[in-house]
């Protein structure tokens, strides 16, 4: 679990003419990730060359791009579609041949209008905005042009302008500027502009229209609103069809998708004009399922074995091996990084772990209830992808958040009736037999979360290199991290020696054995202990990178950024206790003691401080405690053993949900 899953490279290599129910089969099992062939760079294969299409592979091609165009046009998703009932290669090839095209000659007509008329509107909409600065002048349009010996001049200025040249002036006056119509002699026009330039003058194109202004932005309006009635009759049009060939398309698309993967997949293998040879990838546990079908597929005429592995130079695909109730998790890590083959895939923990820091965060009864509804309503309009995994992991950190809350006796802020915490109150005010919050407790413990996830941290990354590595190199590398070990437990028991701190062993009492010259104070055995370690792990960190030992002091940091564990939940409970004071003790219940309308009002303002209030915690709560929680894994704990770079699997073929093989 730990692992990724084993994985065994395969070659095949066949006839040409078994070229097709061989790739039929491969695609059908959807196990074989085929390694791409390049020519020039594979050693063993001279004279190969790469792979041709299969026949049928341009017409498979054109069909699919008309299916996908259709598609986008009616904003059509398989993913967002629950499968009911499969369709076989040959009635699909018969609706293909017989209403596809028929289907895109009715979207084509229907689109095309559609453009056209957009694009009128959009016409129209100019002519609007360029006629309306006219509306205020009280003159018809057509009296702007038409004339030999004057020129109109209409824009916006700063300030009204002087003009010495005779001309006829109109200025509408604004909030910021002015616009003018100037109507001036041909001959004056450059006395005009000059002076126009001095008052930031910013021209208006002067519309070729007749009639009054309002008349034609009249006329526009009601063109627009026709068409736009119009586009919506459109927009049914193609709803119905939508509606009506649904499930005809996605099949279609995952049909053709499948027969144009199939009739290109030469184009990875390497080729001569007898045979053909593929190499790839598939689970070690599936070899002989994998090699039998092929056997079967070919009649015996292909040639199956299994390759060498050499881990420091193949790059093998990575597929993750976890439990079903961790498979989610999985889009945590690859937006970090897919884990390398032949490390450790730290998902198992990172989908315990994440839950149980975000309840600690968020640790409420009533927002974990409250996002739990969250996660399975959404699941409704959610059909898959990372959409689905992503709620599942809202789902589990939700539980998370249910239980921590119970720990804490917090629902929406107040104090569950009746029940103690377990373990520490978070409230800010005394709730439970005049105890506050215990905030040093809570803060050790986040302390000694971030100690013992650190220092697994290093285990694994102990574990990593001594597999990894080869010689001096795995050496060093090993004790380097079991250095940084003994200098974050150095100085722990430094710490320890020193002073007493709550949760955490007090041996600042043991006797001194040895004392500081110069300085005057003891040096008890966990001191003594502690340095040790510290000198200890300094020399194992330097014998293997000196620069690294700049990087001491993050160990502190690490640990100590765990706190934020604490700190934001102690946020989101203040939050929540505000809330819960401005609404209920501000407004309600100094209304319910004297109900009147002022009393009514001041009720439900009180309701909306409370919806709205909580409402916005539980959105910076999932923001706090999904992302201080992921990111603790990403940059404390990762960073300790963890590079990721690795390969997806893609295997050939797909989980066919509308059509069968």
């Amino acid at each position: 679990m730990l692992k990724p899953k084993q994985m065994s490279r395969l070659l095949i290599a066949a006839s040409r003419d078994q070229m097709g129910p061989v790739v039929a089969e491969l695609y059908r099992y959807h196990l074989f990730h085929i390694e791409d062939y390049v020519e020039g760079w594979a050693e063993g294969y001279e004279g190969f060359k790469i792979g041709t299409p299969l026949s049928g592979a341009s017409e498979a091609s054109v069909d699919l791009i008309k299916i996908r165009s259709i598609e986008n046009v009616i904003s059509v998703r398989g993913d967002d579609i629950d499968a009911k009932q499969t369709c076989n290669r040959s009635e699909l090839r018969t609706r293909i041949e017989r209403e596809l095209p028929l289907i895109e000659r009715e979207v084509e007509e229907l689109t095309a209008r559609r453009s056209k008329l957009d694009t009128q509107v959009k016409e129209y909409e100019q002519k609007i905005s360029e006629i309306t600065p006219f509306i205020p002048v009280p003159a018809d349009l057509d009296l702007y042009y038409g004339y030999r010996g004057f020129s109109v001049i209409a824009g916006y200025v700063a300030r009204e302008p002087v003009i010495a040249v005779p001309c006829e002036l109109f200025v509408s006056r604004g909030k910021e500027k002015q616009f003018i119509v100037i109507v001036t002699p041909v001959a004056q026009r450059s006395d005009v502009e000059r002076a126009l330039q001095e008052v930031a003058f910013q021209a208006v194109q002067i519309p070729e229209e007749s009639g009054s202004p309002q008349a034609r932005i009249d006329y526009y309006s009601g063109q627009i609103a026709t068409i736009r009635q119009e586009l919506t009759d459109i927009s049914s049009k193609l709803e119905a069809v939508k509606q009506k060939h649904t499930e005809f398309l996605v099949s279609c698309e995952e049909f053709l998708k499948a027969e144009v993967e199939q009739t290109e997949a030469p184009l990875r293998f390497a080729t001569t004009k007898q045979m053909f040879v593929a190499e790839g990838w598939v689970p070690s546990d599936t070899v002989p399922t994998v090699t039998q079908a092929l056997e079967k597929a070919a009649g015996g005429k292909i040639f199956v074995t299994e390759l060498s592995i050499d881990l420091e130079h193949d790059n093998v695909p990575v597929e993750y091996n976890n439990p079903s109730f961790a498979q989610p998790t999985q889009m945590l890590m690859d937006i970090y990084s897919r884990p390398k083959y032949t490390e450790v895939d730290p998902t198992l923990l990172v989908s315990i772990v994440f839950p149980i820091f975000f309840g600690l965060i968020l640790g409420d009864v009533g927002y974990g209830l409250i996002l739990l509804v969250m996660a399975f309503g959404l699941r409704k309009f959610i059909k898959g992808g990372e959409g689905r995994q992503l709620l599942t992991v809202l789902r589990n950190a939700s539980i998370s958040s249910i239980f921590f809350g119970i720990i804490f006796s917090e629902f929406l802020g107040f104090a569950i009736p009746g029940w103690n915490p377990v373990l520490y109150s978070r409230h800010l005010m005394s709730e439970h037999g005049g105890h506050g919050p215990n905030i040093p407790e809570l803060m050790v413990l986040s302390i000694w979360i971030g100690i013992l996830h650190i220092t697994l941290g290093r285990v694994l990354s102990m574990y990593n290199h001594a597999k990894q590595d080869h010689g001096h190199h795995r050496t060093m590398a090993v004790l380097a991290n079991f250095g940084w070990l003994t200098v974050m437990w150095g100085i722990i028991l430094a710490i320890w020696s020193v002073a007493a701190v709550p949760l955490m062993p007090n041996l600042s009492g043991l006797s001194a054995v040895a004392t500081v010259p110069g300085v005057g104070f003891g040096l008890n055995p966990a001191a003594i202990i502690g340095g040790v370690l510290i000198l200890v792990g300094i020399i194992l960190i330097a014998r293997e990178n000196f620069l690294e030992v700049i990087e001491l002091p993050t160990i502190v940091s690490h640990v100590l950024s765990y706190a934020r564990i604490v700190a934001v939940g102690l946020s989101s409970v203040a939050i929540a206790m505000v809330v819960n004071y401005m609404s209920i003790t501000m407004f309600i219940n100094p209304a319910l003691k004297n109900l009147s309308i002022l009393g009514i009002v001041m009720i439900l303002v009180g309701i909306v401080v409370f919806l709205l209030g909580h409402t916005l915690n539980i959105a910076l709560g999932i923001l706090g405690g999904g992302l201080h929680s992921i990111r603790l894994h990403y940059v404390e704990f990762f960073t300790k053993f963890y590079k990721g770079g690795g390969k997806k699997y893609i295997p050939f073929g797909m989980k066919r949900r509308f059509t069968e093989d």
